[in-house]
């Protein structure tokens, strides 16, 4: 059993299959330098290593022993992957499927060796509600719109769902044991471990609270930064050890089983587990959004700006405007931004620095313990107004107005801004350039309503373009 992103016991369908043909032997290669190719976050790094800690612990407990392979690059896995079953005389292969263009290569790549040696290979989905591709329009296509999408979905549920499995029963002892040493040799930062703490049971304890005390509420409280509302599952889906499948059922068991009716809040939330599904969808069917290209190749012709300094500063926290400014050192302090700023400070980066969006993907990958390339990659092309069903390019966040209607009375910006912490709910959104300065904060780097202008000029002259 080749383990992947996902590094869990309980609805791991590789690893059912597996079982059901044991004996089994799991593998995980640690890929230090590839992680670093991908930009994957110093406490992503922290949390997936821990995870497969944990789940080497999970697995003894099924009489599996993991031995963790050395592979700094995916390059390596084939090469390694083949000698581990010729020493052990391996019959069989199973993993579960990633989805971006170079996993899927690696797949591909992995699959042929296995096969040149006379090994069975035998892959599942795991990372889904639907397999990609089983969800298309009535001329075949894949969708392109979310919302079509999802009715679609809708209409084709249960059936069109993947099955769910629970943990294994163990198997017999084999004469073998777990082999982690590998992990040692990795350079961790495991201090993000006490803010993003691993294991498969913590991950389902967090999901059955967030059900049972948040969930009903989550349409009217999701939006609001300052309020522990959420579900801060997003961390544990990225590394595997929590499936979108178990999010779905515990959402359905809280709401009668009813998948598009029943509570609002239930419903809403179960909206962003499709939208995650929609966008690995889209990455199947674009394997170049994996490649930094814009889904709407055409808006590369706008004049985007890369300037390093404006960048800095808004990597940093130091625009003068405190809601930009509080998410970013959110992120920059915790590894993880609510959802609602995510949008906001794209939408800044983009619209009013009109700075590359890829920019700041990456800068988001290299920060974030949620790093995931389909969702990131999916919600700056939304912002742009560059990717498959994005925000028209005219709708354009006005920071200080998301400012005061999403922390009313500052709270959130008063925990990142220390600067201004101490001005009342009417001045802390947007203080005069005299009084920041007199605080040590910084003016607004650039006036909303001209940056804007702006923007909305460049989108309309390409569109102009476009139709002559």
């Amino acid at each position: 059993m080749w383990f992947r992103a996902d590094l869990r016991v309980a609805d791991n369908p590789a690893l059912h299959l597996a079982m059901q043909n044991g004996p089994v032997l799991a593998v995980f290669c640690a890929t230090e330098k590839q992680w670093q190719q991908h930009d994957i976050s110093p406490a992503k790094k922290a949390l997936l290593v821990a995870q497969v800690r944990d789940l080497a612990d999970s697995l003894a407990q099924l009489n599996v022993p993991l031995l963790v392979l050395d592979c700094p690059l995916f390059a390596d896995i084939p090469d390694a992957l083949a000698a581990l079953v010729k020493q052990h005389d391996i019959q069989q292969l199973y993993y579960n499927h990633e989805y971006e263009v170079n996993e899927m290569g690696l797949s591909r790549q992995v699959t042929k060796r296995m096969k040149s040696l006379g090994v069975a290979v035998r892959s599942e989905h795991d990372q889904v509600l639907t397999v990609p591709g089983s969800i298309r329009t009535g001329s075949g296509e894949f969708y392109k719109v979310f919302t079509a999408f999802k009715k679609a979905l809708y209409k084709a549920a249960p059936d069109i769902l993947r099955p769910y499995y629970a943990a294994p029963d163990a198997q017999q002892k084999v004469d073998m044991n777990s082999d982690l040493q590998a992990l040692d040799n990795l350079d961790v930062d495991n201090s993000w471990l006490e803010r993003w703490p691993a294991g498969e049971q913590l991950a389902q304890q967090q999901l059955q609270r967030f059900v049972h005390e948040a969930i009903r509420d989550y349409k009217q409280t999701r939006d609001f930064p300052a309020q522990d509302n959420t579900s801060r599952l997003s961390a544990y889906q990225a590394v595997g050890a929590l499936s979108t499948m178990q999010c779905l059922r515990a959402a359905l068991a809280e709401n009668n089983g009813e998948l598009d009716s029943g509570n609002e809040g239930i419903v809403t939330w179960i909206n962003e587990l499709i939208w995650r599904d929609f966008y690995r969808h889209l990455l199947v069917a674009y394997p170049d959004l994996c490649k930094h290209k814009a889904f709407k190749s055409d808006t590369d012709r706008l004049p985007w700006k890369h300037d390093e300094d404006k960048f800095q500063r808004w990597c940093e926290g130091n625009t003068g405007y405190p809601i930009v400014d509080a998410a970013m050192r959110q992120m920059n302090q915790t590894g993880w931004m609510h959802n609602r700023l995510r949008m906001i400070v794209a939408m800044f980066l983009t619209k009013h620095l009109f700075i590359d969006w890829r920019w700041g993907e990456r800068y988001f990958m290299q920060k974030l313990v949620d790093g995931d390339l389909a969702s990131n990659n999916g919600g700056w092309q939304w912002s742009a107004s560059t990717g498959c069903d994005a925000v028209p390019y005219f709708r354009i966040f006005n920071p200080v107005t998301q400012s005061e209607r999403f922390d009313p009375k500052g709270d959130f910006i008063r925990n990142y801004v220390p600067e201004i912490a101490k001005f009342d709910a009417k001045k802390i959104h947007m203080p005069s350039a005299d009084l920041a300065k007199r605080f040590g904060y910084p003016a607004p780097m650039v006036d909303h309503a001209s940056a804007v202008a702006q923007t909305k000029a460049w989108f309309k002259e390409l569109n102009a373009s476009q139709q002559e």
